[in-house]
C-alpha cells in the first residue's frame, strides 16, 4: 500500500480508468457479436443498423486510446465484410 498521498490518488485514478475502459472494451466486443448475430440470422436490416452502432462504439474507444488504431481497423474491416456478404 502506498504511503505518499500523490501515489495513493494515482492509484485511485488508475483504477477508475481500468475500469471505465473495461466496460468501454466490454460494449464493443458485445457490438461486434450483436452484428455477427445478425449476420447469421441473414437479417440484412438489422445487421446494417447494429453495424453502425458498432463502428461508432469502435472509433469513440479508439479516440480515447482504448484501443490502437490498426486494431479498431481491423474490427470495423471484418464487420463491413460481414455486411457485404449478405448483399
Amino acid at each position: 500500500m502506498a504511503n505518499i498521498k500523490s501515489q495513493i490518488k494515482r492509484n485511485r485514478t488508475n483504477e477508475e480508468a481500468r475500469l471505465r475502459n473495461k466496460a468501454a472494451k466490454s460494449a464493443v466486443r458485445t457490438a461486434i457479436k450483436r452484428v455477427k448475430v445478425a449476420v447469421e440470422a441473414k437479417d440484412l436490416a438489422k445487421a446494417e443498423s447494429e453495424v453502425l452502432v458498432a463502428f461508432k462504439l469502435i472509433d469513440k474507444s479508439v479516440s480515447d486510446g482504448i484501443q490502437h488504431k490498426n486494431t479498431g481497423a481491423r474490427q470495423k474491416s471484418e464487420l463491413q465484410r460481414l455486411i457485404n456478404s449478405l448483399k
